[in-house]
């Protein structure tokens, strides 16, 4: 899907707060806020803004501990590791998991209560993903920035 200047715009509006209305949008891109909606609408089915979400502060709902685990498979089998993918990407605590290259073959960013609750969610991991040789833990002291926004340029490319 080609994206004009103005899409690129509504894009990093719409990922800096979904919540505006069109006609906040209006003030910043210049568009009518029918045309806002429809480009909107466009870019929703085109599949490039996939969800609109709402980005919740895990201290204030007592989700205040977030852990790094980097996951070492014993064999990447394909329908273990297809298992595996399943049971990260239906997991609640888990926000994000990447299969990398390095020395570990998944990166996940967790969630948790506390650090209890964390061992509980990685000891139900090694239970039902035996192909999960060992995992290691970072603890995030503090959060430095915490988003999902992706930077889109404002000049073609």
């Amino acid at each position: 899907m080609e994206l004009d200047r103005l899409d690129r715009q509504l894009l990093n509006l719409v990922q800096a707060d979904a919540g505006q209305t069109a006609e906040q949008m209006a003030e910043q891109v210049p568009l009518s806020p029918s045309a806002i909606q429809r480009r909107l609408r466009r870019l929703r089915e085109a599949g490039v803004i996939a969800r609109d979400v709402a980005l919740v502060d895990p201290k204030l709902i007592g989700r205040g501990d977030t852990f790094i685990a980097s996951l070492h498979i014993e064999r990447e089998r394909p329908e273990p590791m297809a298992q595996l993918r399943t049971w990260l990407a239906a997991e609640p605590q888990v926000q994000q998991a990447f299969y990398v290259t390095g020395e570990a073959d998944f990166v996940l960013v967790v969630t948790a209560l506390d650090t209890t609750h964390y061992e509980v969610l990685m000891s139900r991991l090694m239970q039902d993903n035996p192909c999960v040789k060992r995992y290691t833990t970072q603890v995030a002291l503090s959060v430095v920035k915490r988003g999902l926004a992706i930077p889109v340029s404002d000049c073609e490319t």
